[in-house]
């Protein structure tokens, strides 16, 4: 690093005061930040990267306790931003130190106007009034690159896409001039496109501005292009430090290979993808070269029997309501397309296209408009009343995206696998339910000892294991996979893509798997079809 630094870590540590005692969440943290210097830190979930950030600007809750040294660079004077107060932490915050979140939804105020949120801050921090702020909010607008700016600040944050409110959130992180930019995953929820779009335009500006970005992801694939250096966490640790194209090039650390070798990208669709304890335990030590793998098969022709036909399939939403203005928004418009029995069809397409819609369209989760047909043999599923659905439900079920919320924290992990199967009459007795679900368990590899544990007591990916368990607990034939893997970490997300794999073998599964991720949708899926705007293409 040439520059000067903005940013000191010097042994540091966090952690937290709880009724078990005390628990470390980031140890010895060596580590400096440059001024104009783009920084990553990379890690699992756990692994005390937003804890981090968040130490920076002292958002951390009162049970947080610091160790060692964090100091901010100012000419030649050292903050210590863990020992001043809070009057003076305060003006840190968005002046010096901006912040960048994950979910732009849950960070920008639902019922404030963006433009006025921007100018709230420019009032706050810079002094200025109602009408220099409000010329200089539709500034930042422009540069954030959003189209016609006068017009985006008059609006609310729902009435964005989600590549538009991180653009806005950007404008407001940006507005203050501050020297240290923090991204806190900042393009996980967005596509692939979208992402993209968002690391160049935080490039162009740190450029500009001569900003340090300090920017947190659990994906190394983001990077290459970004990135001066990477930062590689481990539960709490720093396990290697070094420029990008090394990190790249020569991994020192196994983990840090793994990071980089379990992207699907990188094998060809049904390959075994690796995982962290294949390079922990030693049995893998190698990086794959990328290869181009069987694409997957875009037209459709029959190769199989058809087990879905679905034909105009249409979903539209009603506008009326409190902020409504009348009419209806068609949301899938005459899908026409075929899944055969047997096979894992993607389905791809931006965010707001359709995606999450037509799966549940399918499933009958959402209604279909009158002449909407889903075929499975002579049955016209789209046209069955909720009663009529009941004995076919058993046969089609659902994995969502978040294992988190879709999961009752009130229910145990074999309480919730069970629940199915009483409402379906599977099993004669509780014992012989109990039986199965341990089976189900043993199914997905989590531990026998799982059943009697709750939610919170769970990982991730093991959560995200209980509800393909629950899904399969009515011995399905159809499984749709709503984002199921997007919100894993890279190496969790191979888990379970290989846990995927062997159950549709294992029970002859037919699949439908929504994803925006090309890269997993083009190493898990046999065929690939696309919907933009409501409308259905091959992909």
């Amino acid at each position: 690093m040439n520059s000067s630094p903005l940013l000191t870590l010097s042994g540091f540590g966090v952690s937290f005061r709880s009724e078990y005692g005390s628990i470390s969440a980031v140890r010895d943290l060596n580590a400096v930040i440059g001024k104009g210097e783009w920084v990553a830190v990379v890690g699992e979930s756990g692994s005390g990267k937003s804890v981090t950030a968040l130490s920076i600007l002292r958002l951390l809750p009162s049970s947080a306790e610091y160790s060692g040294k964090l100091l901010l660079h100012e000419g030649n004077k050292e903050i210590s931003l863990t020992e001043i107060p809070e009057s003076e932490i305060n003006e840190v915050r968005g002046k010096k130190i901006s912040m960048i979140f994950q979910e732009p939804m849950s960070s920008l105020n639902p019922v404030i106007r963006c433009g006025g949120q921007i100018a709230e801050t420019l009032r706050r921090h810079r002094n200025m009034n109602d009408a220099e702020a409000r010329k200089e909010a539709i500034s930042l607008l422009n540069q954030v690159k959003l189209p016609d700016p006068e017009n985006i600040f008059h609006r609310y944050p729902h009435e964005l896409s989600g590549g538009q409110k991180q653009r806005v959130m950007i404008a407001i992180a940006i507005s203050c001039n501050p020297s240290l930019l923090i991204c806190d995953e900042p393009t996980t929820a967005l596509d692939p496109d979208v992402s993209q779009s968002i690391l160049m335009l935080l490039r162009e500006l740190q450029v500009s501005r001569r900003m340090s970005i300090l920017f947190i992801t659990h994906d190394l694939g983001i990077l290459e292009s970004v990135a001066d250096r990477i930062l590689v966490l481990y539960r709490g640790n720093l396990i290697e430090s070094a420029p990008t194209e090394s990190i790249y090039k020569n991994p020192k650390h196994p983990y840090t290979r793994a990071l980089l070798a379990c992207r699907p990208g990188l094998y060809p669709p049904g390959t075994r993808l690796p995982v962290v304890e294949d390079f922990l335990s030693g049995s893998l030590t190698k990086v794959p070269d990328a290869t181009p793998g069987q694409q997957p098969n875009t037209g459709n022709e029959k190769r199989k029997p058809v087990f879905l036909d679905i034909r105009n399939l249409t979903v539209t939403h009603s506008r009326n309501g409190l902020l409504g203005s009348g009419g209806n928004t068609v949301a899938v418009d005459k899908a026409n397309f075929s899944i055969y029995r047997g096979e894992t069809l993607g389905l791809t397409g931006p965010s707001g296209s359709g995606k999450t819609t037509l799966g549940r369209a399918i499933l009958n989760l959402i209604p279909a408009a009158p002449g909407s047909e889903v075929r499975y043999g002579d049955v016209n599923l789209a046209a069955l009343s909720r009663s009529e659905w009941k004995p076919f439900r058993k046969k089609f079920q659902l994995i969502f995206q978040d294992p988190y919320s879709s999961l009752n924290p009130s229910m145990t992990a074999g309480q919730l696998i069970a629940e199915p199967m009483e409402v379906h009459g599977l099993g004669g007795s509780h014992a012989e339910r109990q039986e199965m679900v341990r089976t189900l368990l043993e199914s997905v590899q989590l531990p026998a000892d799982a059943v009697n544990r709750y939610p919170r007591e769970f990982s991730g990916g093991q959560r995200q294991r209980i509800g393909i368990a629950r899904a399969l607990a009515l011995k399905p034939e159809f499984l749709v996979c709503d984002e199921s893997v997007s919100a894993l970490d890279v190496s969790v997300q191979a888990q379970i893509l290989n846990l995927l794999n062997e159950l549709k073998s294992r029970f002859s599964l037919t699949l439908l798997f929504i994803s925006h991720n090309h890269e997993v949708v083009r190493y898990f899926c046999d065929r690939i079809i696309r919907i933009e705007n409501g409308r259905v293409f091959p992909g």
